[in-house]
């Protein structure tokens, strides 16, 4: 076995080379990797609307046009919760400087690190500190909504010109191979483009039970706006591993400023656990797993790599786009490797499949599939 030293070189180079046009060009390939997410789900919509006699461009309208009906829908839905919670965000405010002012107390008492600490003088320097930095965070906050809005128009404009020209892109892409080989290429897109509308449905079907169980739990254990909490720790869940942590500390903390009793928290904590341990284990490996095929160490991966190049928006692209990744390896001979790396079929043994757990779950849902039919 030999190291060919040029060839090293060459392919280290290659991935730097990769990783600063993706820093560098994240203001471009951010909307568009959006777009090209979204187009792909859209894809069928127009296809339909085109075989009812549309032309290309009012049946990409049109879809487009339907997914914006849903999220204005579901933004007018939430909008009432969502101004009741901007009401209570100065008393949560006041709650949470008292809160971490008795904890400063209660440190400074046990560890002496201050003299003659006041809780008074200690309570009044800190909300004078959030006056001062909320005129600060009112400017970041300007800021990150303006490239959002941009972004989002760039996504918006992409995504029409994609749903546009998709035959057009399909051709161009195609003309680059052999003839002999043109065929293998167009089945090769056209898996890409499932995988990639197998991960966007298969995330929207579990944000939508994600968002009625956590929302129905949350309304039983006497939370305020369930239905706010709950789809809005469903929706974080794109974020693959992040996101669900994220989305539960919301309502945890919501529930220990708004509530006396530290059971209302308590209580929450173990229904986002419980949600997680189902949703991890049953539902997103039947729903979603089944389409992206990629291993619990590319997953993590391609989040950290994402996260490192282009932040929220990495974390959420990244990992699709290894699903895509993998299908294209496995066209090519020479990088069947890298394929094997990005699947989970290579890491699935006999002995994972025959372990006593997995055959006991397996005998309880034959049972009770066999209930339900005799019944």
């Amino acid at each position: 076995m030999h190291l060919h030293l040029q060839k090293t070189f060459y392919a280290i180079a290659i991935i730097f080379a990769l990783f600063a046009f993706l820093i560098f060009a994240k203001t471009i390939l951010i909307p568009l990797g959006m777009a090209l997410l979204i187009s792909f789900i859209l894809f069928p919509v127009a296809k339909k609307f085109e075989s009812w006699g549309m032309n290309e461009i009012i049946a990409a309208s049109l879809s487009m046009l339907s997914l914006a009906v849903i999220i204005a829908g579901l933004i007018f839905f939430f909008s009432t919760q969502i101004m009741q919670l901007t009401d209570e965000f100065t008393a949560f405010r006041e709650k949470i400087t008292e809160l971490l002012t008795d904890v400063i107390l209660f440190i400074n008492k046990n560890v002496s690190f201050a003299q003659d600490l006041n809780r008074e003088d200690l309570l009044s320097q800190m909300q004078e500190w959030l006056k001062n930095s909320s005129g600060t965070l009112v400017g970041k906050t300007f800021n990150n909504t303006t490239t959002f809005l941009t972004q989002l128009l760039a996504t918006v404009v992409y995504t029409f010109l994609i749903l546009i020209y998709r035959n057009g892109l399909t051709k161009a892409i195609v003309r680059f191979y052999p003839k002999e080989r043109r065929g293998q290429t167009r089945k090769m897109l056209k898996r890409v483009q499932e995988v990639g509308q197998k991960y966007l449905s298969g995330m929207l079907i579990l944000i939508v039970i994600l968002g009625f169980a956590n929302s129905i739990g949350l309304w039983i254990i006497g939370i305020d706006s369930p239905f706010l909490f709950g789809f809005m720790a469903a929706v974080l869940s794109i974020i693959p591993y992040v996101g669900t942590t994220i989305g539960a500390s919301i309502p945890v903390l919501y529930a220990f400023m708004s509530h006396d009793s530290l059971w209302v928290p308590f209580s929450v904590v173990i229904l986002f656990w419980s949600i997680q341990v189902i949703e991890s284990n049953f539902l997103n490996p039947k729903i979603v797993g089944s389409s992206i095929q990629v291993n619990a160490l590319a997953a993590i991966l391609s989040l950290i790599i994402g996260a490192s190049v282009w932040g929220v928006a990495g974390m959420i692209l990244f990992l699709p786009f290894t699903a895509m990744l993998k299908v294209v390896c496995d066209q090519y001979e020479e990088l069947h490797p890298i394929a094997m790396l990005i699947g989970s079929e290579n890491y699935s043994s006999e002995n994972t499949r025959n372990r006593p757990i997995v055959k006991w779950v397996k005998k309880l849902k034959d049972r009770i599939i066999n209930k339900i039919k005799n019944s």
